[in-house]
C-alpha cells in the first residue's frame, strides 16, 4: 500500500517521525512536503495524488489538524477525517471510506500519532450499510 504524506512546519517533524516508522514496516511513502510550506498547498497535493491512486491512503500533519482537514474536505470526491484518538482514525476508515485523515502535530504526541497511523492504515472499509452515507458525501461539493 502506497502512504501519501504531507506536512506543513507545524507538522513536519511529527511526520518525519511517522515516515520513518512507515518505511521502517515496509509501506511504500510519496512525501508531498517539499512540495509547498502552506497546509492548503501540501493538502491540495496529496489529495490529487490519491484521486490518481484508488489504492492509497493519505495522512497530512499541521499544527491541529483542523486546516488540512477543512482543505481536503472541500475535494470533490475526497473523504477526509480530521483525528487525535485510535478509534477514530481506525472507524472513519472502515465505516467512512476515509481515504485521509489529518493530525494536529500539537495536539497529538508520536506514539499516539504511530497508533493513530496503524489504526487507519490497517483498518478495512466495511461497506454494506455504510455505502449510503459514502455515496452521500461524494456528491457533495
Amino acid at each position: 500500500m502506497k502512504v501519501i504524506l504531507g506536512a506543513d512546519e507545524d507538522g513536519k517533524e511529527l511526520k518525519e517521525y511517522i515516515k520513518k516508522f512507515l518505511l521502517e514496516n515496509g509501506y511504500d511513502v510519496s512525501d508531498k512536503s517539499q512540495h509547498g510550506k502552506d497546509f492548503v498547498d501540501i493538502t491540495l497535493l496529496v489529495t490529487h495524488e490519491i484521486k490518481n491512486s484508488p489504492e492509497s491512503l493519505g495522512i497530512i500533519f499541521d499544527g491541529y489538524g483542523a486546516g488540512s482537514f477543512m482543505t481536503a474536505a472541500k475535494v470533490k470526491g475526497i473523504i477526509a477525517a480530521e483525528v487525535s484518538d485510535e478509534r477514530s482514525a481506525y472507524m472513519t476508515r472502515g465505516h467512512n471510506n476515509s481515504r485521509i485523515i489529518t493530525v494536529g502535530a500539537r495536539i497529538v504526541g508520536r506514539e499516539v500519532a504511530k497508533n493513530i497511523v496503524k489504526g487507519f492504515l490497517t483498518a478495512d472499509y466495511d461497506g454494506g450499510r455504510h455505502q449510503i452515507r459514502v455515496d452521500m458525501l461524494n456528491k457533495m461539493c
